[in-house]
């Protein structure tokens, strides 16, 4: 079942479960405010010494809450709602399956790979005492190699967050020739937020000397940002209602620790994201359609455990897609190692097994079906992405 059914189900039980609430509350004060009215009428027989038997306002209080008669109201609102509760948590029973390891396959993992990913990520995340135990339970003493180097990221990181950009800077420093290489000006940015930092604080002085002794080599290639941190100048004291009012936004110190954390984990050779997490990610996406795919071949007495390609697509988004893809244009199909793309001498590309149909034989010709170009299978050439 989809989603938007069972989120159409939760928002009938939210409804109703208001509804009960509104009808609860609005009983509550309807007895409250008849208890009110009889103690007042308590309390003036008392100031006034009439002699009128208290007893009275006590039976007329009963009388009026029996005419009310919140436990009949609320027994009706809440049976209402415990029936939608009910068929609530059976739709959720049977939309979601607990056991999943029935999406479970006997793959062959290497132990090793995995738990220098899980020590890895342990670090990334400025865990270290829980890496640290990690790799001494699983006996991976080589899973420690980049704690150090995550770490820094990780002090760096928290220096950023708490508008601390000294130890940022002094990392970019010492990997500038690495960072050039890349194509990246993360060190110009880190300047241009130091030199906003300086002017908010210290003022037009201070903000224009650190622009002299930092921004001059960027000067040849960025120019514009320059010239815009140099009108800033101008309007000291008052950059929130400026033109340049964009450049206080806190948006910048985001990026800049998205872009820290890529280059730092591209000099390293680790991805940006944390493996782990995209495997943890990835699964969750594709669950669904695993175990149900499980269910049905349970059903039909099939076994898919040996499949090496599922019968079904699993579609994961682009997010998750590492590597180039081919789809056969002919049969539609995803190209496997048993029936990888081939390039015709024509250019075209069809998988192996729709160039064996069209030719119908190994040495007899074919016509392509996007050119008006013959070639034959021995013609073809296997490609690799």
């Amino acid at each position: 079942m989809e989603l938007s059914s069972i989120k159409d189900a939760f928002d009938r039980v939210s409804k109703k479960q208001k509804l009960s609430s509104s009808k609860t509350q609005e009983v509550i004060d309807q007895v409250g405010r008849e208890i009110e009215q009889t103690l007042e009428k308590l309390q003036s027989s008392q100031d006034a010494a009439s002699g009128v038997d208290q007893k009275t306002f006590l039976t007329e209080l009963k009388s009026k809450i029996n005419e009310i008669g919140p436990i009949n109201q609320l027994e009706g609102s809440q049976k209402e709602l415990n029936v939608g509760l009910s068929k609530y948590t059976k739709l959720l029973e049977k939309s979601f399956i607990s056991d999943i390891s029935k999406a479970y396959r006997n793959v062959e993992f290497d132990i090793h790979t995995v738990n220098q990913i899980v020590a890895t990520h342990f670090y990334r995340q400025g865990l270290s005492d829980l890496g640290d135990c990690f790799i001494n339970e699983a006996h991976e003493p080589e899973g420690a190699a980049l704690k150090s180097s995550f770490l820094e990221m990780y002090r760096i990181l928290e220096a950023v967050k708490s508008r601390n950009l000294e130890p940022a800077l002094a990392w970019v420093a010492a990997n500038r020739a690495q960072l050039l290489q890349n194509g990246s000006n993360l060190e110009l940015k880190l300047h241009r937020l130091q030199f906003v930092e300086i002017l908010q604080k210290r003022g037009r002085n201070d903000a224009l000397k650190y622009a002299r002794e930092h921004l001059p080599p960027f000067a040849s290639g960025h120019m514009d940002d320059i010239q815009k941190l140099m009108a800033c100048l101008l309007w000291v004291g008052r950059l929130d209602c400026s033109p340049y009012a964009e450049i206080l936004s806190p948006s910048h110190w985001e990026k800049l620790a998205e872009e820290l954390t890529r280059q730092f984990c591209s000099l390293l050779g680790q991805s940006y994201e944390s493996p782990l997490s995209i495997a943890m990610a990835a699964g969750v996406q594709g669950l669904p359609t695993l175990l149900k795919l499980a269910n049905v071949m349970a059903a039909k007495q099939q076994e898919w455990q040996a499949m090496k390609q599922l019968p079904v697509p699993l579609d994961l988004g682009r997010e998750f897609q590492f590597h180039s893809i081919f789809v056969c244009p002919v049969s539609r199909d995803q190209a496997t190692e048993e029936n990888p793309p081939m390039l015709m001498p024509c250019s075209h590309v069809l998988c192996k097994q729709s160039i064996v149909k069209l030719s119908k034989s190994s040495t007899r010709t074919f016509k392509c079906p996007y050119c008006p170009l013959e070639a034959t299978v021995a013609q073809c050439r296997q490609l690799y992405f």
